[in-house]
């Protein structure tokens, strides 16, 4: 059995997705996965046993993308079936331009119209049972839901190891300061090596926690790993800081214990899936959760107003 998977563009979400691609693949032992994403969700995911092939989607890359949906589609050809975890026109499309006879998608105006089964979650719930959800609709026996589930081995440290990441790629909103980051690092430098993630467009915000850690034993990872090196570095550390991130939800996968920040976004919806050594911080805001990029009011009290000294406390949680 063929199964083609449109993964979500974001890491985060596409490492949420995995429960619901482990519990088809235990209904389906033997089918063969083809998974279709953008570059960050298929280098994270295209490791799994049972995946034949990996496309990274380049359908908005120049010319008319109905036309390039459709010649993609063909270049996927038929599958016995298929599932969108994108709630995306295009996305809907490429499920029905590749003729597969049975197509599952989250409920909207276009789902209804090209795929064969469109799914309205149950809500309120958390991203990885709305995924579920939708899975569900591709059989009549029971899905079982599970832990985030990555393949790539975790790194292996030879001494007790402390990750910082101080980056959110949805948008600053989700950040939380560089110097409260440094003061919280000061206080385990004694107990951890140290080390600092982010992306290409978060290096600026790295270095400035490491030029405040001066003395301090600090590798500066920013801007420097392959998606697959970030996640096998993420999954061999003893303890995680983040903000609402993707790679909050990769150390999830490797259940890492993990102090998380949340400020504008909903933490119910997206917060670490079933891992038992996860601490939440966050303050109660009228105006949150807002779900912007950027505090749509300048003030960014959901974040600024939380202080490292709550960190530490979470940590404490943590590690005693």
């Amino acid at each position: 059995m063929n199964l083609l998977i449109i993964l979500p563009n974001w890491l985060g979400d596409a490492v949420m997705a995995t429960p619901a691609i482990e519990a088809l693949c235990r209904v389906y032992p033997h089918a063969k996965l083809t998974i279709v994403g953008s570059y960050v969700s298929c280098e994270a995911l295209k490791h799994h046993p049972q995946c034949v092939r990996s496309y990274i989607d380049e359908t908005k890359k120049g010319g008319n993308r109905f036309l390039n949906t459709y010649r993609f589609a063909q270049e996927l050809g038929r599958h016995d079936m298929a599932i969108t975890f994108r709630n995306q026109l295009h996305s809907s499309l490429l499920l029905r331009f590749t003729q597969t006879p049975i197509t599952a998608g989250r409920k909207s105006w276009h789902s209804c119209r090209l795929l064969t089964h469109c799914i309205k979650p149950s809500h309120p719930s958390h991203l990885v049972e709305q995924y579920l959800d939708i899975a569900q609709s591709l059989t009549q026996e029971p899905l079982s839901i599970g832990h985030l589930k990555l393949y790539l081995p975790p790194h292996r440290y030879l001494r007790p190891t402390l990750g910082i990441n101080p980056g959110a790629t949805y948008g600053s909103a989700k950040r939380w300061y560089p110097e409260k980051f440094a003061e919280v690092a000061r206080a385990y430098a004694d107990r951890y090596d140290i080390i600092l993630f982010g992306g290409p467009n978060e290096v600026g915000m790295a270095n400035d926690i490491e030029s405040r850690l001066k003395g301090i034993n600090i590798t500066n990872l920013a801007g420097r790993t392959s998606i697959q090196e970030l996640c096998s570095f993420i999954g061999g550390l003893n303890l995680f800081i983040t903000n609402d991130s993707g790679p909050m939800h990769v150390a999830a996968a490797y259940q890492v214990p993990t102090v998380a920040i949340f400020g504008p976004t909903r933490h119910l919806e997206t917060s670490q899936w079933m891992n038992e050594k996860s601490v939440i911080v966050r303050h109660d805001m009228e105006c949150a959760p807002c779900m912007k990029r950027e505090c749509p009011l300048g003030h960014h009290e959901c974040m600024k107003s939380i202080e490292a000294q709550e960190v530490i406390e979470a940590i404490k949680t943590l590690i005693e």
